[in-house]
């Protein structure tokens, strides 16, 4: 596993690649993934908002994924896609639910990642699926 990161918060790299490894593991991706995850500002992550999802307006995360799940060839190193996390919107959100912004980035980092891995929110039982194992792969690190 290869995880490229860009404006990296301090001290945040061990538990968030951990959260990532444990993520692959769960999904049962390509062993050889690489991923790319970015910390961003609020207008910048308004604006790929903008122009990828036509949704003028700031987000937590967006995921960029490259493969469907299944296009996976686990012999060969495969990028599986972007992450992209809006710092100041993590940084709130920690603050509206009285956790640390570690525990906050992780969750957003895991939410991102089960998007890359096929998961997704769009009626409620994939909801209750992919919320189901956002808690599996946060774990005790909630």
């Amino acid at each position: 596993m290869e995880i490229y990161w860009d404006n990296l918060p301090p001290d945040c790299e061990t538990f968030l690649t951990e959260l990532v490894e444990r993520g692959l593991v769960y999904a049962e991706a390509p062993k050889k993934a690489e991923i790319s995850i970015s910390f961003v500002s609020r207008d910048e992550i308004q604006q790929l908002n903008l122009q990828y999802r036509e949704i003028d307006t700031s987000t937590d995360v967006l995921s960029f994924p490259f493969y469907e799940p299944g296009e996976w060839d686990d012999t060969k190193p495969i990028a599986l896609g972007d992450i992209i996390i809006c710092l100041e919107i993590a940084e709130e959100q920690a603050r509206t639910y009285g956790h640390s912004l570690k525990r906050e980035l992780g969750f957003l980092t895991v939410h991102g990642l089960l998007h890359l891995l096929g998961y997704d929110h769009i009626d409620s039982e994939d909801e209750k699926v992919m919320r189901q194992a956002q808690r599996d792969i946060l774990g005790d690190l909630q």
